[in-house]
């Protein structure tokens, strides 16, 4: 049975969601539980669940919630207590080195030490990654790790990468995130052989600020080479159509992508319940609609995806979305189930 590390003090709303997601997964995917952080208050959240059997969650419709079972009898988990949480708006780097003590610091640890194949962190993306790069080094050959986000879209999902672990980028950079997105593609995707575009103002290949125009040769280069298939540059409206299976990005550009993403998306949803509401007309009209809406909402919604993969770092590593609800924990501990069997690191030692 894999045993994965929580870091249960991450997250807007921990330890409540992140204790409840981390059980729903132990349940769901059959895996072991090391759950990281102050031992009272992770106790005290699961005797709430004792007492009453079950948790509550809308499963990503957000609408009615419904009771989702939890037998703590049959879930094999271990808690391990950490005194310090590194808060959001705290410096990374001083962190972790001043907190070692710190739930993330720990929860990397317990991957270094063998006792867990994988770790899950809802917490800062930058502590995450640091914790990650510090405690568990990277795959040789790789220069940075970089985040993998799973976008949706109207067919199939396309891999965003970098999804906002380095903000400044080198051309070498880029072309090593196309080499792993690649990778992942290959093995959560499923596509035989991904396309591979970089992120511009424009399609043709001279458009583009520095950093572009210096790594398009590179990947050019790379595609007639046979190393990867380089379709050119995808501009922002293009991100959804599918034009490229793996959109490369330095981390700045790619994570002003996935939240405004994130953001339209939950406006749209907002106007669309507004003006359902708006009178009896548009209230009869949102319930016949509810079955449909709910299920593009399961499509759209980055819950479903629970967690973005750090690939680049020795070990597994997901990071899930501060905000996560207990439905998004649970699913990011699916998307660390799905990827510990498929030996993503050692795809991308061979593609580096």
């Amino acid at each position: 049975m894999a045993r994965i590390a929580i870091d249960a003090m991450g997250g807007d709303y921990a330890p409540k969601t992140i204790i409840e997601g981390a059980l729903w997964g132990a349940t769901e995917y059959g895996v072991a539980l090391e759950l990281v952080g102050r031992r009272e208050e992770i106790e005290a959240e699961i005797e709430k669940i004792r007492n009453t059997g079950y948790i509550l969650s809308d499963c990503g419709t957000k609408g009615h919630k419904r009771k989702i079972h939890i037998d703590l009898e049959k879930i094999d988990y271990t808690i391990t207590h950490c005194n310090e949480v590194i808060g959001m708006g705290e410096a990374v780097g001083q962190s972790i080195r001043r907190k070692k003590d710190s739930s993330i610091v720990c929860a990397v640890q317990a991957v270094a030490d063998g006792r867990c194949e994988a770790v899950v962190s809802a917490g800062s993306t930058g502590a995450a990654m640091a914790a990650s790069l510090f405690g568990l080094g990277r795959i040789h050959g790789v220069t940075r790790p970089a985040i993998a986000v799973t976008l949706p879209t109207m067919r199939e999902p396309v891999v965003l990468i970098d999804g906002g672990a380095n903000s400044d980028c080198s051309p070498e950079m880029l072309t090593q995130f196309a080499q792993m997105g690649v990778a992942y593609a290959k093995l959560s995707l499923g596509i035989e052989d991904p396309t591979v575009g970089i992120l511009s103002i424009g399609e043709e290949e001279g458009k583009g600020n520095a950093l572009v125009k210096e790594t398009y040769p590179l990947l050019k280069q790379m595609h007639e080479e046979g190393k990867i298939n380089f379709v050119g540059n995808i501009e922002g409206k293009e991100v959804f159509i599918n034009k490229a299976n793996v959109i490369v990005a330095d981390g700045f550009a790619g994570n002003i992508v996935l939240k405004v993403t994130e953001g339209t998306a939950s406006m749209l949803l907002k106007m669309i319940k507004t003006e359902f509401k708006s009178d009896i007309i548009g209230c009869f009209i949102g319930l016949m609609a509810k079955p449909f809406l709910r299920r593009i909402l399961k499509r759209i919604n980055w819950e479903v995806f629970g967690g973005m993969l750090l690939l680049g770092v020795n070990g597994i590593s997901v990071i899930a979305h501060g905000r996560s609800s207990a439905y998004a924990m649970k699913n990011a501990v699916g998307a660390a189930v799905k990827v510990l069997n498929q030996d993503i690191n050692g795809k991308i030692a061979q593609s580096i």
